[in-house]
């Protein structure tokens, strides 16, 4: 194997999810392992956003936050950069009877929303890793962009894919990695062979907790919480979804849930989920 040469980076990113789409929209609800990434940000959006209001939904991949946030309530502004995505997008939420509730639908992306006034959301939501995409020039243009259009005291969640995750599974899974990418990968965090093998290969940026909080200045935002999504599930997932005793998968939830907090368990998951507050 090849270390694939990207000329363009944010193409082959609109390129994989244009050719991803389905399989995008079925990512979260395909096995228990899957569902455990959702259930998770779940029981932190609960914890954390506001009981009303208006929410950005930025790399919304085709609306499945959207559509949940819009059942319950809350106004939602969709953006991918994914016209494939935002295309299916409006599909899934007119199926769901929610196009009152989701106010536009956006191709655009997260490192430039001009097209928003400063101070517009009272959340935004960044789910699944759309900053894991960003080249390391534009990351913190991003994360900029998030906060300026996000009001004052608005949450912001951004969850991302973690570099340690990989190394705990590398030998097993991706051993041609480790000959042809592995200094890239692990001292940058960078993979331009990332992807399914059923789509087009594109670029993958995985964070440590410590770099991830760095991006977000702390005269702006104040740290709520890190979370790690899968947490010790992550290189375990066929053996999770093959538990067939009750007791013991929900005595692992438990644990899951009480230990999710914790550094350690974020930096080795496979989505980290971190949650700020604009001051």
């Amino acid at each position: 194997m090849t270390i694939t040469k990207i000329k363009d980076i944010s193409k082959s990113v609109k390129s994989y999810y244009d050719g991803s789409t389905e399989y995008e929209w079925n990512r979260l609800a395909q096995d228990p392992y899957h569902s455990l990434e959702w259930d998770t940000t779940q029981i932190f959006l609960k914890k954390h956003l506001p009981k009303k209001g208006l929410i950005l939904d930025a790399g919304a991949g085709p609306g499945r936050y959207t559509i949940d946030l819009a059942k319950k309530g809350y106004d939602v502004v969709l953006l991918d950069y994914s016209k494939g995505n935002v295309e299916l997008a409006k599909t899934k939420v007119k199926k769901a009877k929610q196009e009152k509730k989701v106010k536009e639908f956006i191709q655009g992306t997260i490192v430039n929303l001009s097209q928003f006034k400063d101070n517009s959301f009272d959340a935004i939501i960044c789910l699944g890793g759309p900053l894991s995409h960003v080249e390391k020039k534009d990351r913190q243009k991003a994360i900029n962009e998030l906060i300026r259009v996000a009001k004052k005291n608005a949450p912001i969640f951004v969850s991302v894919m973690g570099k340690y995750a990989i190394l705990l599974e590398c030998i097993r899974r991706w051993p041609e990695e480790i000959k042809t990418n592995f200094k890239k990968l692990i001292i940058d965090g960078d993979d331009y062979n990332w992807g399914s093998k059923k789509f087009k290969k594109s670029y993958c940026h995985f964070f440590t907790v410590d770099e991830l909080e760095k991006l977000f200045p702390k005269n702006k935002t104040k740290l709520l919480e890190t979370v790690g999504l899968e947490g010790f599930t992550s290189t375990q997932a066929k053996e999770y979804n093959e538990i067939k005793d009750k007791t013991i998968k929900q005595n692992w939830l438990n644990a899951h849930k009480i230990l999710c907090t914790l550094k350690t368990t974020a930096d080795i998951s496979n989505h980290m989920l971190i949650i700020v507050k604009k001051k």
